[in-house]
């Protein structure tokens, strides 16, 4: 809970700087920089602290081994990275999945997802709103703001405890599946390795009524009764309709753009295709060298510049036609109309929590559709030179993976993960990432406890693990928790 931060203030400009370093109940440290002034934020930088570069690690690597050495980016969702993997092979040697390898793996994204979005609300949302028991890691307290009744507040802290079996249960639908979780073996180019059995799809089945259980009278009801308490974050941490989706869960392996979840970017209320052309790297304020233009996926390079000038954040700044988009479980349902109200720290909360029910009721149907005894890989060759995309809808959002083959080996693989998109810092024109957007506006009530900044933040759910794939410590001059 505790974060080291320290506090400036300028008498001249009225104006305070809040720097929060590293955040806490966020996966991968993250540095916050906040300028306030008269109670709200005026200016915001997001910056990731570490450098891991597993596009380095890849390079000169068997093309098959990405999608084992990419779920390695994160132990909370290995199973998008392997998938944007297989799918990215794929499309270099045109092979498909059988249908049994189409729907094991779509089960075993689906139940990594799940497990992610349980811990995602319970573990790193819930306590900024409901206070736990006097004892760490609930004290120190985040806030003074519970609003919650007594009977509200002792629901929804019994559902906390309740979501460590509910999450551990998600992850074990991964192992039956895949071997183990996380970093199942199974997902890979041409299908899955590990065939269903009746015994196995009886235990799966059982545990997935019960988490589906759990979903609808548990965490639907929790989400808006946070809601009901908290009405004025429908308006807090707001930005633009300007949202990305990409396209998530195949329905058949013969066509790879007909899916449950379907792709599209929405830009003011519009929804359109995405086109994955129109996408570039910023690099003017990340720690890599800057080629003095934004560059496509496939033609970019990750060359580390950590004491670079001007430079505070280990993301490169994807844009989308020169734009900052915004992903997650929002953007997803909005896509499919499902949930369009707005675009806040409740109304990602709320979409969340949709999304978990809706693929937790796809994955009781998809149990229906294997076929015990079918097959469930296509065997297939790498070719010795070539290129092939892989993009998928993920935990956070958007995930793509770009693989360059010569000489039968990787010359080339880049990843963009959502909390790239989301937590991406300034573009080379100095506009701000999504989630920095979302920061300037929110007010805050007390400097020294701006439970508001987490607020904010969580509701995006950084992964910081994914983004940078040389961590400074910083001098404590304060502590308070966030």
């Amino acid at each position: 809970m505790m974060s080291l931060a320290r506090r400036e203030v300028s008498a001249l400009m009225a104006r305070s700087k809040i720097t929060i370093s590293p955040t806490t109940r966020s996966l991968g440290p993250t540095n916050l920089e906040v300028w306030v002034e008269q109670g709200r934020v005026v200016d915001a930088r997001c910056a990731t602290g570490v450098f891991r570069g597993f596009e380095l690690i890849l390079k000169d690597r068997d093309p098959l081994d990405a999608p084992y050495i990419t779920q390695r980016i994160c132990g909370i969702c290995p199973a998008a990275h392997s998938t944007a993997a297989s799918l990215a092979l794929e499309n270099l040697t045109g092979v498909r999945p059988p249908w049994n390898g189409n729907v094991l793996r779509n089960l075993l994204l689906a139940g990594n997802t799940l497990q992610n979005h349980l811990r995602h609300f319970y573990f790193h949302v819930i306590p900024d709103y409901v206070p736990g028991p006097e004892k760490p890691p609930f004290v120190p307290r985040p806030t003074k703001d519970y609003r919650m009744d007594k009977a509200a507040n002792k629901r929804l802290l019994n559902h906390y405890f309740d979501a460590f079996t509910y999450s551990r249960m998600a992850y074990e639908l991964d192992a039956l599946l895949g071997g183990k979780g996380p970093h199942p073996h199974s997902i890979l180019p041409g299908g899955s390795t590990v065939p269903p059995t009746a015994p196995v799809l009886m235990d799966i089945q059982a545990r997935l009524n019960r988490i589906k259980r759990f979903i609808d009278e548990s965490m639907v009801p929790d989400v808006h009764t946070l809601a009901q308490f908290y009405p004025e974050y429908y308006q807090i941490g707001s930005r633009s309709v300007r949202l990305l989706a990409f396209s998530m869960f195949p329905k058949t392996p013969e066509d790879r753009e007909d899916r449950y979840f379907p792709a599209g970017v929405v830009l003011d209320g519009k929804t359109l295709p995405p086109d994955p052309k129109k996408i570039r790297e910023h690099f003017r304020f990340a720690y890599f060298k800057d080629p003095g233009k934004p560059e496509h996926p496939t033609a970019a390079s990750t060359k580390p510049r950590p004491n670079k000038e001007g430079a505070y954040s280990w993301s490169k700044a994807p844009r989308y036609d020169g734009m900052g988009l915004e992903g997650g479980s929002l953007a997803r349902l909005w896509v499919t109309g499902d949930y369009r109200k707005g675009v806040s720290v409740m109304d990602r909360l709320v979409a969340r929590v949709m999304d978990t029910r809706i693929i937790a009721g796809m994955m009781i149907e998809w149990l229906d559709q294997l076929k015990l005894g079918e097959p469930i890989f296509n065997h297939f060759e790498v070719p010795s030179e070539g290129e092939g995309l892989g993009l998928t809808g993920a935990m956070r959002g958007p995930l793509g993976h770009w693989i360059k083959v010569e000489g039968g080996r990787i010359a080339s693989y880049q990843i963009i993960t959502p909390s790239a998109w989301n937590f991406s810092p300034r573009d080379d024109r100095g506009n701000p990432g999504p989630f920095e957007e979302a920061l300037i506006g929110t007010p805050i009530e007390d400097e020294l406890l701006p439970v508001e900044i987490g607020r904010v933040m969580r509701s995006f759910d950084p992964c910081m693990a994914c983004v940078t794939h040389v961590y400074t410590p910083s001098r404590l001059v304060q502590r308070f928790v966030i």
